[in-house]
């Protein structure tokens, strides 16, 4: 039997990238290598996300690349999975105008991918298997991580939130948390295989139902375990335990992404985000209160439906006052199936992309105020490897999160190394080994 190969392309959030590791686990434990051109591969597979909708143009671009390979090559499968194909109107589409796709499976069964890819290689059968959600949470599946020295692992499934802009809780499923001698174990046996990072990821951690702050503080006794990380989490639920953590628990790296959406509590009324401009101000000093250098990440919404320029000069109040170290900012985009859907008074997309353009302004401003105060200081950096945009320099974060790139005669990926702030730049920082 020749080598089989396949090829993930993923878009979205870590969430999704996590199930990619899964998937390439899957496809590896079934005799396939990865490689990093789509004319190699035997099996193209490609994670799709609902969140955003330059998501939706990339993917369906990515998929028409495929046809002609298709066309030339017929034992060449073609699978689409992730959080679109949980949405009817997709599928409608790909069965339409997409046939040479072969395999479409959701986000509650990606178990199931051997058993999709056997059948579409041996039969010659299109194979569609979507679940509407899950009771049950399937452990033991194989990974193949990106990264030998950090991880991302998941501590729950799906949302309960039902933010009117967000397709997510429709896509994830309700919320789903796993049992924590699972999370332990899984941890225990990262750390043993050298992983010194891990990033605990849920669509709200915060509601992780067996208590998300002790289960930081048990997973802070694991050896090895030397970073904590988590994406993402919900102001409405940061308690006051947890925000405590963040001066007792050692391994508890030192920034949170905390998305705010926007900076006007009637917007964020209409969004179903069920906190205040207020509420979300007094989070932020609770934080700096007990971790004076916290570094605070965020994302912000523009041009919700309803959003007046008082509303918009409120997102803006609210940005210079919790001073972020970044940001992801979206232009609000409809999403099929949402309550914002049917909103009325959808913003202009000229008025909208003003006040983005406004807003990154701000925003690009803070950050480099941000950065140049870690000029002359020492930071200790995880080296993730090379640069991918200067392949002289070596590159890493910090414990905030921040972007370091330093030289070194030595690859030093893996390790946590000391290093002299030398410049500071509005995306990331430069240095040197001390």
């Amino acid at each position: 039997m020749t080598d089989r190969k396949y090829m993930i392309t993923t878009f979205g959030c870590q969430m999704n990238e996590r199930d990619s590791e899964t998937i390439a686990g899957l496809l590896s434990e079934i005799g396939y290598s990865e490689c990093s051109d789509k004319k190699d591969a035997d099996v193209v597979i490609i994670n799709t996300c609902s969140v955003r909708e330059n998501a939706d143009k990339r993917f369906f671009g990515t998929l028409g690349q495929l046809k002609k390979i298709k066309e030339e090559r017929k034992d060449f499968v073609v699978g689409v999975c992730g959080c679109m194909m949980q949405q009817q109107h997709i599928i409608d589409t790909l069965k339409e105008k997409y046939p040479w796709v072969d395999i479409v499976f959701g986000t509650h069964n990606i178990h199931e991918l051997p058993k999709l890819v056997s059948s579409v290689v041996s039969e010659n059968q299109k194979r569609v298997e979507i679940l509407e959600d899950s009771v049950d949470i399937v452990e033991g599946l194989p990974t193949k991580r990106l990264y030998e020295f950090k991880s991302f692992v998941n501590i729950m499934y799906g949302c309960n939130n039902f933010c009117t802009y967000c397709i997510v809780p429709y896509t994830r499923g309700r919320e789903k948390s796993r049992n924590p001698e699972n999370i332990l174990e899984e941890v225990r046996t990262l750390a043993k295989d050298g992983v010194k990072e891990i990033t605990l990821l849920g669509q709200n951690v915060n509601s992780y139902q067996m208590g998300f702050t002790q289960l930081i503080y048990m997973l802070n006794d694991i050896e090895g375990i030397e970073r904590i990380r988590f994406m993402t989490s919900h102001p409405k639920d940061l308690s006051d335990e947890l925000i405590e953590a963040y001066a007792k628990c050692e391994s508890l790296c030192n920034h949170i992404h905390l998305p705010v959406q926007s900076g006007s509590s009637k917007v964020l009324e209409r969004m179903n985000r069920k906190y205040t401009k207020e509420d979300y101000l007094k989070l932020v000093e609770k934080l700096k209160t007990a971790s004076p250098n916290i570094a605070i990440t965020t994302d912000i919404i523009v041009g919700f439906p309803g959003e007046t320029e008082e509303d918009f000069e409120e997102t803006l109040d609210l940005v210079k006052k919790v001073e972020f170290d970044s940001a992801f900012t979206f232009l609000y985009s409809v999403r099929k199936g949402t309550p914002a859907e049917n909103y009325e008074d959808q913003i202009p997309e000229e008025i909208k992309h003003k006040r983005f353009n406004r807003l990154v302004d701000l925003l690009n401003e803070i950050s480099m105020m941000k950065n140049s105060r870690y000029v002359g200081q020492r930071s200790k950096v995880l080296v993730e490897g090379l640069s991918k945009t200067n392949k002289e320099m070596y590159t890493g974060r910090t414990e905030t999160f921040k972007l370091v790139n330093f030289k070194s005669e030595e690859n030093l990926s893996g390790q946590i190394v000391d290093i002299k702030i030398t410049e500071s730049k509005t995306f990331s920082l430069v240095g040197e080994l001390t």
